[in-house]
């Protein structure tokens, strides 16, 4: 066995067994998510597990309303097919037991604000591109989707549905000064016992050594 292992058994899983998950596991999964490194040891992340099956159907049923809205703002079809086309990758969540909601609190960034007053914008839209508070949630998500993986659960990243986040948010209730939502994922036991993932790039295609 690899001591690789525990990366290469994670796959984006979309369909799950009915099948509930302890909540021991989704303690020690969040725990494994805040040992991911974060910038200034900011940790501007916060979890926000649901449970219950009708909300999680109900948080769907608000993407899917918010899709066709956004669809029916522009009379352009390929723009409304580009939309509608994903709509059920945005929703395939609601046949798991459990969906993750990871939000992102503030992150700031001083050479940002003294490049800014400065007027040097340019140079301060620079470093604001590399999104370093962002990066932390990045972190955190991984930690959480590869922990799950070793659990013998199936994830799914998601950021596609973050035009709904507004609603999301105010559906669920959460609220946290500075804090919105950035990504969710799925939890579950993987519906299918062979898992596969799409192939990658070849590695001299996204690799550079300097010597």
């Amino acid at each position: 066995m690899s001591t690789l292992d525990f990366i290469f058994k994670r796959h984006s899983v979309r369909k799950f067994k009915d099948l509930t998950v302890p909540e021991e596991d989704l303690r020690e999964l969040i725990k494994a998510a805040t040992l991911a490194p974060s910038g200034k040891n900011t940790q501007n992340w916060h979890f926000v597990i649901v449970r219950n099956k009708e909300k999680i159907n109900e948080v769907a049923e608000i993407i899917e309303s918010k899709t066709h809205e956004l669809a029916a703002l522009s009379d352009n079809d390929d723009l409304k097919k580009s939309l509608l086309k994903f709509l059920h990758y945005h929703t395939f969540f609601k046949n798991a037991p459990i969906l993750i909601l990871v939000f992102a609190g503030p992150y700031p960034i001083a050479s940002y604000e003294l490049l800014l007053s400065a007027n040097r914008n340019e140079e301060a839209n620079k470093v604001l591109s590399a999104a370093p508070g962002i990066q932390n949630i990045g972190a955190a998500m991984e930690n959480l989707l590869l922990a799950a993986a070793s659990l013998g659960y199936g994830t799914c990243w998601m950021t596609g549905p973050n035009y709904a986040a507004k609603e999301i948010e105010e559906y669920i209730g959460f609220s946290k000064e500075g804090y919105s939502l950035v990504a969710m994922t799925p939890l579950g036991v993987p519906e299918e016992s062979e898992l596969t993932s799409p192939a990658r790039k070849d590695l001299d295609e996204v690799l550079t050594i300097i010597d």
